[in-house]
């Protein structure tokens, strides 16, 4: 990036607390450069777009592998309510092909499973940014 390195919020909304995924997403961001805000589980909506507003971050990589994922569709209605439509949503790990539908349908940017390449998630986040700053240059 030209100007400073892509924010990411790192989180886990709902009660699943598996985060051993979202910690390794977590540390590859950081080797790659971009700055990385990372939460522990057990984060409520409320908290999550606060915290995006606070840091005034480029994306919300969102994990999820107890179908917490199912609530995403509410953060990103909460996200337009607080004016952060142009922040970037992902969302990670378990994720059924019908249950990524609706999370594209919600606007969720693109949708990582199990698998993914590290370095896959890295470069959609880079071209996220770019777009992102780009609109509101």
């Amino acid at each position: 990036m030209t100007t400073h390195p892509p924010k990411v919020l790192v989180t886990k909304i709902g009660l699943d607390g598996h985060d051993r995924g979202s910690r390794v997403v977590a540390s590859h961001l950081r080797d790659s450069g971009m700055e990385v805000v990372y939460t522990p589980p057990w984060q409520d909506i409320p908290t999550v777009v606060k915290l995006a507003m606070e840091e005034d971050v480029d994306v919300i990589g969102i994990s999820s592998l107890a179908t917490d994922h199912l609530i995403v569709p509410k953060l990103m209605r909460a996200l337009g309510a607080a004016g952060l439509r142009d922040i970037a949503v992902i969302v990670g790990g378990i994720v059924p092909d019908a249950d990524e539908v609706l999370l594209l349908e919600a606007g969720v940017a693109r949708v990582f499973h199990p698998g993914s390449a590290l370095e896959e998630i890295a470069a959609e986040i880079v071209r996220l940014t770019r777009a992102r700053r780009a609109v509101n240059a």
